[in-house]
C-alpha cells in the first residue's frame, strides 16, 4: 500500500503546492536511490528542489543550470539545509565537458528538453553521461493536456492548430505525446521502465482551495499517485515522467 502523503504545519501553502505538484516523480525516483550514495546529474536543476533532497540523502549531486540566479538560490538553499551540491553554469549542449562521459548513475532532466534544439541528440548526449545501467529521468510538456487547455479556455482555434503540432512554440516550448516521447528515448539506446502522468489534476484545482482545506493537498498527492501510471489518464496530464535505462 502506498504511503500517504502528510502535511507539515510549518509548510508554506506554495510548498504544499509544490508537493502536489512534483510528488508522482519525487516516489518513482525514491526507489531507485536506495541506501548506497549515487551520482546524480541534474540538468537544469534551477534552485534544487531535487537536488537539495537528493543530497540530503547522502547522494552526490551536480547540478548544470546556465542560469547564476539560479544557482546562486541553489547554494542559499544547500547552505540552509547542511549539504553539499556540486554547481556548474552550463546547459545540455556541454553536459559532457562540465561532468564527464559516463559519469552518473541518475540523470534529472526535468522541462529541458521541451527547450532544445535538437531533441534526439540531447538524449544521446544524456545517454552518453550515463554509466551502464545508469537511469534517466525525463520529464516534459504533453502537448494533450495543452489542447484540452485551450480548448476549456474557449481558445478552439488554438487547440486545433496544437493537435499534431510538434514544433516549438511559446514559452514552454516543444510538447510531446507519450508516444513520440517514448520512441524517441527508444532510438536513444534506452530501454523505457515507466510513464507516468504528471499533474493529472493539481494545474486544474484552485490554489485557494488548497491554501484553505485542511489536508486537501495531501489527499491530491494521493490522487496524482493513483493515477500516474493509469494509461486511461495518462492523456490528461499536463506533463510526462518516463524513467529509462541506458542500455
Amino acid at each position: 500500500m502506498t504511503e500517504r502523503p502528510t502535511e507539515r504545519p510549518t509548510e508554506r501553502p506554495s510548498e504544499r503546492r509544490a508537493t502536489a505538484r512534483t510528488g508522482v516523480v519525487w516516489s518513482a525516483l525514491e526507489p531507485l536511490l536506495g541506501e548506497r550514495p549515487v551520482d546524480v546529474v541534474d540538468i537544469g536543476g534551477g534552485t534544487g528542489g531535487f537536488a537539495v533532497k537528493m543530497a540530503g540523502l547522502g547522494h552526490r549531486v551536480s547540478v548544470v543550470d546556465p542560469s547564476p540566479d539560479a544557482l546562486a538560490a541553489l547554494a542559499r538553499r544547500a547552505r540552509e539545509e547542511g549539504v553539499d551540491v556540486a554547481a556548474h553554469q552550463g546547459d545540455l549542449a556541454d553536459l559532457t565537458d562540465v561532468v564527464g562521459e559516463g559519469s552518473a548513475d541518475l540523470v534529472l532532466c526535468h522541462g529541458v528538453l521541451e527547450v532544445v534544439e535538437d531533441p534526439a541528440a540531447a538524449l544521446r548526449t544524456l545517454h552518453g553521461v550515463l554509466r551502464p545501467g545508469g537511469v534517466l529521468s525525463l520529464v516534459v510538456a504533453q502537448r494533450n493536456a495543452a489542447v484540452v487547455a485551450r480548448a476549456m479556455a474557449g481558445h478552439f482555434a488554438q487547440a486545433l492548430a496544437l493537435l499534431d503540432d510538434d514544433a516549438p512554440s511559446g514559452r514552454v516550448g516543444r510538447r510531446f505525446t507519450a508516444g513520440e516521447l517514448t520512441v524517441a528515448v527508444v532510438e536513444a539506446d534506452f530501454e523505457v521502465m515507466a510513464v507516468h502522468g504528471v499533474r493529472v489534476f493539481t494545474d486544474l484545482v484552485p490554489g485557494s482551495l488548497l491554501d484553505l482545506e485542511p489536508g486537501s493537498t495531501a489527499a491530491l498527492a494521493e490522487l496524482e499517485n493513483a493515477v500516474a501510471k493509469r494509461a486511461d489518464f495518462l492523456p490528461l496530464a499536463a506533463q510526462l515522467h518516463v524513467l529509462a535505462a541506458r542500455s
